[in-house]
């Protein structure tokens, strides 16, 4: 028995490293994304929409060759598809927003503004489905809120519009991540994958049409097709993670997107985070990781209460 345990221990513990690492290539593949994307806008001159809509598209194309053009009919089959469909606005609105901030924003300064979405997640999360928070975990998004108004520093001469911008897409990204959790109850894995990408490719191909402007080179291509691969195998892998370790696991190590999205904005764009910027970050990631603390407490007590209901 103690063989068996110690056996199953073991397991557990290599699929918790096994999730943690896929969760780190994750956000590796995101932070490329966030980094083509910002130089696709600065260094060529097309416009956003056609950059948005090459995203999608790439990544629309990869999901069909790798489902087959046979399985279309069955990723369009959702219990909830309006739901689904809104999910789909919501992704486009995130994506098209980061664009447009990472135009004039630094990358660090984008994603410390994001890491306030699973602030807002935790705040709507009892409005919309039925999670309400106590106390504790209210006090750490107020702080965390705070630490992202250190970033933004709202009124200051540092103030950019892009982070408007990206307050914005993160709002969107949040709801989006809200709308998730809420239709893994209905829907597979792969029709919500195939979802998430349909209000990018239809909506925003007319709007592509009349402002595109055909890249200089091969280079521009390789660049704007490799947009939907950073994002979709980003995602696969991202969803891979969860399923070999618990969320509590994994939710402290969203935060080495902050180191791999500084590394690749020194590399590419000669960009360090500022003072302001390190220190609302450390704010952000502090009561982040609290309120992750808060969630898994809550959580064990949840489990221990209904364990003694069950024995009595």
């Amino acid at each position: 028995m103690q063989r068996e345990a110690a056996g199953e221990t073991a397991q557990a513990g290599t699929s918790a490293l096994r999730g943690i690492g896929l969760m780190c290539v994750a956000l590796v593949l995101f932070s490329a994304l966030d980094a083509t994307a910002k130089y696709i806008a600065t260094r060529s001159g097309l416009p956003v929409s056609q950059v948005t809509w090459l995203r999608f598209m790439s990544q629309f194309v990869l999901v069909v060759l790798t489902f087959g053009i046979i399985a279309v009919p069955r990723l369009l089959y959702s219990r909830k598809w309006m739901h689904q469909a809104f999910r789909s606005f919501l992704m486009l609105g995130s994506t098209m927003f980061n664009f447009l901030a990472l135009k004039t924003l630094r990358l660090d300064q984008t994603l410390t503004i994001g890491f306030l979405a699973p602030f807002i997640v935790a705040l709507l999360a009892g409005p919309f489905l039925g999670e309400w928070i106590r106390w504790r975990r209210f006090v750490a998004i107020v702080v965390g809120f705070c630490g992202i108004l250190v970033v933004v520093r709202p009124g200051y001469a540092a103030f950019e519009f892009g982070m408007i911008f990206a307050a914005l897409g993160t709002l969107c990204y949040a709801i989006f991540m809200l709308l998730t959790r809420y239709l893994t109850r209905f829907d597979p894995p792969e029709v919500t994958i195939f979802y998430s990408m349909l209000a990018g490719v239809f909506v925003m191909a007319p709007f592509a049409i009349a402002e595109w402007i055909w890249p200089a080179d091969a280079f521009t291509w390789a660049l704007l097709l490799s947009t939907g691969l950073w994002g979709g195998l980003g995602h696969y892998i991202f969803i891979l993670a969860y399923r070999h370790a618990p969320a509590p696991t994994l939710a402290p190590f969203i935060y080495f997107g902050l180191i791999t999205h500084t590394a690749l904005g020194y590399l590419v764009f000669g960009q360090l985070p500022d003072a302001w910027t390190i220190s609302g970050a450390l704010i952000v990631i502090a009561s982040g990781v609290y309120l992750v603390h808060r969630e898994h407490v809550t959580a064990q007590e949840r489990r221990k209460a209904e364990q003694s209901s069950s024995s009595s």
